[in-house]
């Protein structure tokens, strides 16, 4: 088998999802003829849904949020060399982490106290989530796919009967909490940009947004900025090199999958502290899985999983309009468009590699060329 074709590194990191995102949506536009609807028409409206007013660009960052939180999570495991599938149990869990500090203490205590004790729990309590597989692939040999799936489960489990039997607001049949304090409420966007006078219309955008882009930029610095991220990446590489360096590799896959429950486990914050204001069963909506092909298509790089992540926020918000204004569109459909850019950023990312490789070959002189 040959190796793929050499790109240069902004082809590579640019470039080529681009080109791959350009099929997809092509072939997207395909399903939509056939359907009976306008392609073009059918973009525009789902652009405009997305980007086209402030509502639509808040909605969009909000999805975004959930997503960046997940994706960095799966990034931060993947450069140890592990395919951390369990994204969306530790943001279950570590919700319900955020949510108990919120509840028990959003009526009492002061805002600056209740925000950090939450994120904290949030990120303490994901991290305790993925220790399990972490310590079970690295002590033990166990597939951390296979442990980390089976973890989902068990937390949509362990949440349900919370919220069935002991969590449950009294009097009601709902099965989610009372409603937390308002100290622990996270601001929304239009609130803060209010008190700076720049006017934006409400939307459930709030400061785990900027919460999310801070944290992209601090698995930055770790990752490819200190020893410990040098560390990471050899392991993730080669394992056996790792070791006839002295590093340790049982040691950094249990760290790093402590570091990547705890970012996904910070969900909970935008989805729970900055919108619903209480538990509810099942409030992830899948944001784990979708964090896995934001990590892809981002080459697992802060600002690739931005990028990624608005696209997928643009493409959940978007559809919802889509599926408003043209009925034949319904929300599956914008799931098989999601699908379909996965597909090809993810399993079929070399499928253009070699022609783009082509090109830029023959417009690049050999170094015996050069000679001659």
């Amino acid at each position: 088998m040959s190796a793929p074709a050499k790109l240069p590194r902004w082809a590579e990191l640019g470039l080529l999802p681009l080109v791959n995102l350009v099929a997809a949506l092509l072939l997207s536009g395909l399903v939509v003829k056939i359907l009976g609807e306008s392609p073009w028409a059918a973009f525009k409206l789902l652009a405009s849904g997305a980007l086209g007013t402030q509502e639509g660009v808040g909605y969009t960052l909000y999805y975004a949020t959930s997503f960046m939180f997940t994706g960095l999570g799966v990034a931060v495991a993947y450069h140890a060399g592990l395919f951390n599938i369990g994204c969306e149990g530790q943001a279950y869990i570590g919700g319900l982490g955020s949510g108990l500090v919120a509840l028990w203490l959003g009526h009492s205590v002061p805002f600056f106290v209740v925000v950090p004790l939450a994120i904290l729990a949030g990120a303490a309590f994901g991290a305790a989530w993925a220790f399990i597989p972490a310590w079970l692939q690295a002590r033990r040999g166990s597939h951390i796919v296979i442990t980390t799936i089976m973890f989902n489960f068990i937390a949509a489990s362990l949440m349900t009967y919370l919220l069935v039997n002991v969590l449950i607001k009294p009097g009601q049949q709902s099965p989610e909490s009372s409603e937390f304090g308002p100290n622990a409420f996270l601001p929304a966007a239009h609130e803060l940009l209010a008190k700076v006078g720049v006017p934006f219309s409400p939307s459930p955008l709030n400061l785990a947004f900027a919460l999310a882009v801070l944290a992209s930029g601090l698995v930055w610095v770790l990752v490819w900025r200190t020893r410990w991220g040098y560390s990471l990446r050899v392991v993730g590489q080669n394992p056996s090199a790792a070791v006839y360096a002295g590093i340790s590799p049982p040691r950094i896959i249990i760290q790093a999958m402590l570091l990547s429950g705890a970012l996904a486990g910070c969900l909970g914050l935008n989805e729970l502290l900055g919108s619903q204001h209480r538990i509810l069963i099942d409030f992830p909506g899948g944001a784990g899985f979708v964090g896995i092909a934001v990590a892809l298509m981002g080459r697992n790089h802060p600002v690739g999983i931005f990028l990624a992540a608005v696209l997928f926020g643009a493409l959940a918000q978007g559809g919802s309009q889509l599926a408003f204004d043209m009925p034949k569109i319904n929300r599956d459909m914008v799931v098989v468009i999601q699908g379909l850019v996965i597909l090809f950023c993810g399993a079929l990312e070399n499928v253009f590699r070699a022609p783009l490789g082509a090109v830029f070959a023959r417009f690049a002189k050999s170094p015996a060329t050069k000679a001659a």
